[in-house]
């Protein structure tokens, strides 16, 4: 009897353990070319599917067809990235994981453009700069330091953000 106990109190605290082992999505770190629109090889125009296998670790997903205010996209909070599928266009935000080949989250208006040229629209909070993949469009805070990313394959006739 007691070989019996010991045997189902056994494989209980072995099927415990096995339960809490769980495999963690691993997702690649977050490269954002910003001359050339990409995020790890990736365009704004990417689809769904191809976003979401790359980079598995997502926080949220609206699926194309839902009736989220944005329309469908892949969203990954923890990084501070925004995948907008039905809009093509990526947005990338102050608190951002990664890398970028032209370092432009925080940089100071006007300093950008050697890099960038000349803005085809401005605001008194935005820039937007024609790009060979589509635009570009960068943010500033009350002191005039980029806050915000925003690239598309579209132009400015037919980017639609999401406010």
């Amino acid at each position: 009897m007691k070989k019996t106990c010991m045997l189902l109190l056994s494989a209980l605290i072995v099927s415990g353990a096995m339960a809490q082992l769980k495999p963690t999505s691993k997702c690649l770190d977050f490269v954002v070319d910003i001359l050339d629109g990409k995020v790890n090889g990736l365009k704004a125009n990417a689809q769904i599917y191809d976003i979401k296998n790359k980079f598995p670790c997502f926080s949220s997903v609206a699926e194309e067809g839902s009736a989220s205010k944005c329309g469908a996209g892949v969203f990954y909070k923890d990084r501070d990235v925004k995948f907008f599928t039905d809009r093509d266009y990526i947005e990338i935000g102050p608190k951002f994981k990664g890398t970028m080949t032209v370092p432009l989250l925080g940089a100071k208006r006007g300093s950008l453009f050697k890099v960038l040229g000349n803005p085809q629209m401005k605001d008194d909070k935005w820039d937007a700069f024609q790009t060979s993949y589509g635009i570009l469009v960068l943010h500033y805070d009350a002191t005039g330091k980029v806050i915000l990313i925003q690239f598309s394959t579209l132009g400015t006739d037919s980017l639609n953000l999401c406010e």
